[in-house]
C-alpha cells in the first residue's frame, strides 16, 4: 500500500508526496536474502542516505499546479549507497516549484548477495521507473512524452545508462510501453567505465575488479549513444576529483557527433557532490536548467 504523506517546502509551498512499489511481485534478477537488509542513515531526523536497497521504490513528489513534465531521479553515491536527500528528495522539491512532477527512485545498489547479474540490477530498476511513469501518466496527471531522467554522479552513469540502453531486454515486460527518456539531465555523472576516465569506486561495484572489455564497452556510456539517444543537459565541475569532467565532455562530444541536442556547462569550480549548487561557479546550474527545460518545451 502506498505510503501518503505532505510536505512543506523550502519555498512554503505543500506538495502530495506517495511512496510506492517500483515492483508488483517478484523482483527480476532477485537473490532472496534474509541476512541482507536495508541500511539508513538519519541526521537531524532526515533520511541522508540509504545503503543494501532490497525492495527498490518510487517516491512521487506532486507538485500543486502540474505542467505535464515529470523527471525521475537517480541520486549517486558511488554505485554503494544512495545520497537520497541531498540529491533526491530536495531536487524533488526545487522540480516542484517548476510545476515538474518528481519521482526519486531508490534503486537496487549492485550486489552479488541479493543479485544473479549484479551489472543489470539498477537498469532494470531504472527501467521499469520509466514505464511505471507512463503506465500512470494519466493518474500522475503528466504527459507520456515528457518525462525525463535526471542523476547525479553514479546515479548520473544509470540515467546515461538508461539513456543508451532503453531498448536493452534486462528483463521480462508484459506489454509495449517504451522505457526510452524524453530527454536526460546529467549532473557531475559518472559515463565512462574505462581506466583512466571512470570513477574507479563506481566501476568496481557495478563491474567488479576484473571485467571483460565487452562489459567496459556496454558499460562506457559514451560508446554506445546513436541519433536517437535523447536530448540531454550535462553539468560539471573542472575541479572535480572524483570523477573526471572528461565524463562529460566525451559524451557531449558523441551527442553532438551523432546530432542529438546537447548542452553542456562546465564550471571552474565546484569541485565533486555540489548537488544544488554552492557558493561558487557551480551554484547556477539549477537556474539554466530551467532555462533549457524551458526552451525545450518541458517548462511553461
Amino acid at each position: 500500500m502506498a505510503l501518503l504523506f505532505c510536505l512543506v517546502l523550502t519555498n512554503g509551498l505543500t506538495a502530495q508526496v506517495t511512496e510506492v512499489a517500483l515492483w508488483e511481485g517478484k523482483i527480476p534478477n532477485a537473490i532472496s536474502n534474509s541476512k541482507y537488509t536495508e541500511i539508513q542513515t538519519i541526521k537531524d531526523f532526515v533520511l541522508v542516505k540509504v545503503s543494501q536497497v532490497v525492495k527498490p521504490t518510487l517516491t512521487i513528489f506532486k507538485p500543486k499546479s502540474p505542467n505535464g513534465t515529470a523527471v525521475i531521479i537517480c541520486p549517486g553515491g558511488g554505485y554503494a549507497h544512495l545520497s537520497i536527500d541531498k540529491e533526491g528528495y530536495k531536487v524533488a522539491e526545487w522540480l516542484n516549484t517548476l510545476s515538474i512532477t518528481a519521482i526519486v527512485l531508490k534503486y537496487r545498489l549492485p550486489s552479488d548477495a541479493i543479485m544473479k547479474d549484479k551489472t543489470i540490477g539498477p537498469l532494470q530498476d531504472a527501467q521499469e521507473a520509466m514505464r511505471y511513469a507512463r503506465r500512470h501518466a494519466k493518474e500522475l496527471n503528466i504527459q507520456e512524452d515528457k518525462i525525463g531522467i535526471l542523476g547525479f554522479s553514479a546515479g548520473g552513469h544509470l540515467a546515461s545508462t538508461l539513456a543508451t540502453h532503453y531498448k536493452d531486454m534486462v528483463y521480462n515486460i508484459t506489454d509495449s510501453v517504451s522505457a526510452k527518456p524524453d530527454f536526460s539531465i546529467l549532473i557531475y555523472p559518472v559515463i565512462s567505465m574505462e581506466e583512466g576516465i571512470t570513477h574507479q569506486g563506481s566501476r568496481n561495484n557495478l563491474l567488479g575488479c576484473s571485467p571483460s572489455i565487452d562489459t567496459v564497452e556496454y558499460f562506457s556510456n559514451e560508446k554506445n549513444t546513436d541519433t536517437s539517444t535523447p536530448i540531454t543537459f550535462i553539468v560539471h565541475a573542472t575541479d572535480d576529483k572524483a570523477v573526471p569532467v572528461e565524463n562529460s565532455v566525451n559524451y557531449y562530444r558523441k551527442l553532438k557527433a551523432n546530432h542529438v541536442s546537447v548542452e553542456l556547462h562546465l564550471y571552474e569550480k565546484g569541485g565533486h557532490g555540489f548537488g544544488l549548487g554552492k557558493i561558487a561557479t557551480s551554484l547556477f546550474w539549477t537556474k539554466q536548467c530551467e532555462i533549457w527545460l524551458q526552451a525545450n518545451n518541458f517548462k511553461e
